[in-house]
């Protein structure tokens, strides 16, 4: 079993105003799931993408918008749930005043 807070795994600089925590992943040992702790900072967005694979964000702090392929948005929260199907293209865009954060599961082996 390991046990730590996800502030004693380094955050890497994904983008301007976009950092990613690997919280667990292969290198402990997971061999199904990847957890990630992003940190967007206020205005900033994560790229308008998809991937072949689901994944599964649980909004842990801060407002903002999910944006899909069609330029919808929905407003989400602190305590939210997103569910993104294979394919579907997304982002995330933060927009309070201060750090959005958002814990992401995804697959093993497609990090």
């Amino acid at each position: 079993m390991i046990i730590r807070h996800y502030e004693d795994v380094e955050a890497v600089e994904m983008m301007k105003g976009v950092k990613k925590r690997v919280v667990i992943g292969e290198q402990e040992g997971a061999p199904n799931f990847i957890m990630r702790i992003f940190e967007l900072e206020p205005g900033a967005s994560s790229p308008l993408h998809d991937h072949p694979w689901e994944h599964e964000i649980f909004v842990l702090k801060g407002n903002a918008a999910a944006r899909n392929n069609f330029g919808d948005e929905t407003p989400v929260g602190e305590g939210a749930t997103i569910f993104i199907p294979p394919g579907e293209e997304h982002c995330l865009i933060n927009r309070s005043e201060g750090i959005f954060r958002f814990m992401c599961l995804i697959p093993t082996g497609v990090e």
